[in-house]
Order: structure tokens, then C-alpha cells, then sequence
């Protein structure tokens, strides 16, 4: 990608070295429903409702680390999502206008280890995730060598992707779709509840390849074979090649993100026609998504 002269947004908050530690408060009721409202992590079929607290509300007890320092690279991953970030906000804040909206730029924490939402405590092995409690992402930026390394995902626009699905998750709370979505996974079977949530991130993906169409109509920002990258990161992350990847077979019931042909259709959709009203992927049926 060309981001050479582009913007920082000034919507991030660096606790990169925080201690992450957290105590309990007991007797706090409600974060419930925030939870289910931060089912929307990133990779590896993971539920963070299985490391995000549900039962109690936590006071924050971070200390920064003073021997911590950040590497060279860690710093470049830092300033290349901030200017992602800025350009989500330019584009989105145009697409809102379109509609007769006012778009609100979402927050973005970076930090190391673990760390404390409005939706509980997580730790860095959900992914980045989403938050629509205080309406902020939070990424650990070592989740990008993790790409990289582990699951040959690597590539500048692949990283993009990452930072521009889970804006796409702000987007649907600012719309109403994911408090929408979530009131109906609460009433639903465990099975049936995965696959409003595969909806769910499919539009994200959806949104994310509409900000990559738009960015590029702005900034010029794409280059050959960014779009492709992004493919193939999407194409590792879906359900079904994870858990063969893990266990051999997968197991459809259990897909709460998408297959891997799915999360590359509802991208590359996005990035092709960069129009929000294709990004319906509630209404048709769960088999031709």
C-alpha cells in the first residue's frame, strides 16, 4: 500500500507495555449484554466470551512496565495502523454523509498481553475484537507477525484488512445492525446463533473491502496484488480451514466467522463495487451466502 504523507488518526490510545492486570468488583450486573456485544473477535473461530468476563465488572489496575520498549518494527506496525485507522474515518464519514448520517470515529487501543474494555478483560489469544461498549478496537500489534509467520497471511493490505473489518463491526453498531444481530443470537440455539454470527462477519468483510475500494478512489493507496493479499488472509482465516488446520475436519455447526470461500466473496464484493447496499448478508439464505 502507498501511505507515504498520509494522516495519523488521533483516535489511539498506546498501552502497549501496560501490565494488563485487572481486579474483580463483585456485585456489578449488566456487562452481560456488552459481552455478547464483543462476540465479534477476529480470527480462529475463537468465542471471547470464553476469556471476556461475564459475571463481573473489573476496575482497572494497569501499571506500565518501565523496562518495556517497543522494537523497531513494533513501532512501524504502530504508525501503520493509525493511518489506517485515518483513512477508515475519511472514508467512512463520506459514505455516512451519502446516507444523511454522521459517522463517529471509533476508538483504538494498542496493547500487549492483555487488556481491559468496556466489554471485560481480554487477552492478546482472542485476536483483535471490537468493542461496542466504549465503541473501540483493541489489537495487539504482534497479531501481525502471527499473520505473517504462522499463517503465511502476511502483506501490508492483509494487515489493513484486519483493522478495516473490525471498523466494520463499528459500522454495523452505528447502524443498528449488531445490537440488532446480537438480540437475536440471545434468543437463539447455540447452532442457529453461529450462523447469525457468520452473517454478522461477513458484512464486515464486506465493509472492509467497500473502505479498501473507497481509500483507493481517495489516496490511491492500493498497489499490485494488495487486493490479493487480502484474499489470501481472508481465505486463512475461515472457519472451515482453521479447524482442519487444528483438528483434522471441521465441524459446520461451530462456524461462527465464515468458511474461507465465504470471508473471500463478501471481501472481494466490497472491494469491487465499494457500495454499502450490496452488503446485505442477512437476507439471503444461509446456503448462498
Amino acid at each position: 500500500m502507498k501511505l507515504n504523507g498520509r494522516r495519523f488518526s488521533n483516535n489511539v490510545e498506546d498501552r502497549r507495555g501496560s501490565s494488563g492486570r485487572t481486579k474483580a468488583i463483585a456485585g456489578f450486573g449488566g456487562i452481560g449484554g456488552l459481552i455478547i456485544a464483543a462476540l465479534v473477535v477476529w480470527m480462529s473461530g475463537g468465542n471471547p466470551l470464553s476469556v471476556l468476563n461475564q459475571n463481573s465488572s473489573f476496575a482497572t489496575s494497569e501499571e506500565i512496565r518501565s523496562d518495556y520498549k517497543p522494537t523497531a518494527q513494533e513501532e512501524e506496525y504502530a504508525n501503520f495502523a493509525k493511518q489506517i485507522l485515518a483513512g477508515t474515518e475519511d472514508v467512512w464519514t463520506e459514505e455516512f454523509e451519502k446516507m444523511g448520517l454522521t459517522y463517529r470515529p471509533p476508538k483504538m487501543v494498542l496493547f500487549t498481553g492483555a487488556v481491559q474494555s468496556a466489554c471485560g478483560q481480554a487477552t492478546s489469544a482472542v485476536g483483535p475484537f471490537y468493542c461496542s461498549g466504549d465503541e473501540t478496537l483493541y489489537i495487539d500489534l504482534s497479531f501481525f507477525d502471527q499473520m505473517e509467520k504462522q499463517m503465511g497471511a502476511g502483506g501490508d493490505f492483509a494487515f489493513a484488512y484486519v483493522i478495516a473489518h473490525e471498523v466494520g463491526h463499528h459500522v454495523q453498531h452505528l447502524l443498528g445492525t449488531l445490537s440488532d444481530a446480537h438480540q437475536q443470537m440471545a434468543r437463539m440455539s447455540e447452532s442457529e446463533a453461529n450462523k447469525m454470527s457468520v452473517r454478522t462477519e461477513l458484512q464486515a468483510d464486506f465493509y472492509a473491502g467497500v473502505w479498501a475500494y473507497h481509500d483507493n478512489q481517495m489516496f490511491g493507496s492500493l498497489e499490485p496484488g494488495d487486493i490479493e493479499e487480502g484474499l489470501n488472509a481472508a481465505s486463512k482465516i475461515g472457519d472451515d480451514y482453521l479447524q482442519k488446520q487444528a483438528q483434522g475436519y471441521a465441524v459446520p455447526d461451530s462456524f461462527n466467522h465464515g468458511t474461507s470461500a465465504q470471508r473471500v466473496r463478501w471481501l472481494e464484493k466490497g472491494a469491487s463495487t465499494g457500495n454499502i447496499k450490496y452488503g446485505d448478508t442477512f437476507t439471503p439464505s444461509y446456503s448462498n451466502l
